[in-house]
């Protein structure tokens, strides 16, 4: 097990499978909805050079981060609703995040990505609200975790978006910033 000293992940490594409860499966509902302010409350100030700051050796800036953050989470959105809505929902593709943390449009100014963070999340949330319970036993399969229930999907994403809110804000202590 990787601790919290670790820089990698500043919250610990998540541990699926999920069993969510009524109450923790909210909480981890919560947790998405309240991303958006978390993120922009943790990127508040920073000048680019701060932006443009590695969160560990050999790690993405905070500006990657970020943008890291909207890319994940808009495949995880499609993926939540694949879950919900298809019969059988297509496998889901693991993606080249390092090559995607490389693009242009993840070096360049954060604002997009927080109002693309926020709108999502703000239709995510709200969209996991009003499923019934039935739905969150749904499956989908993972190319690289393999079979996965919505509650997995849900706790793995409201730990991502806090694991690195984690990164930044760790970086921000370290930094006096």
């Amino acid at each position: 097990m990787t601790t919290a000293t670790d820089p990698r992940y500043p919250i610990g490594k998540i541990e699926l499978p999920v069993r969510l409860t009524a109450a923790t499966r909210a909480q981890a509902i919560s947790a998405i909805g309240a991303l958006p302010n978390q993120l922009y409350d943790a990127v508040r100030g920073l000048v680019d050079a701060q932006l443009d700051t590695p969160y560990r050796a050999s790690g993405w800036t905070l500006r990657q981060v970020v943008h890291h953050i909207a890319d994940s989470h808009v495949n995880a959105y499609v993926r939540h609703k694949l879950t919900m809505t298809e019969k059988t929902p297509p496998p889901i593709k693991a993606y080249d995040e390092n090559a995607w943390a490389h693009l242009v449009d993840a070096v360049g100014p954060i604002g997009n990505s927080l109002l693309l963070v926020q709108a999502l999340h703000d239709r995510w949330a709200t969209c996991l609200r009003s499923l019934p319970e039935a739905t969150f036993a749904r499956t989908c399969v993972h190319s690289d975790r393999g079979s996965m229930t919505l509650d997995d999907l849900v706790g793995l994403y409201a730990w991502h978006g806090a694991h690195h809110v984690a990164h930044i804000t760790t970086l921000r202590r370290a930094m006096g910033w």
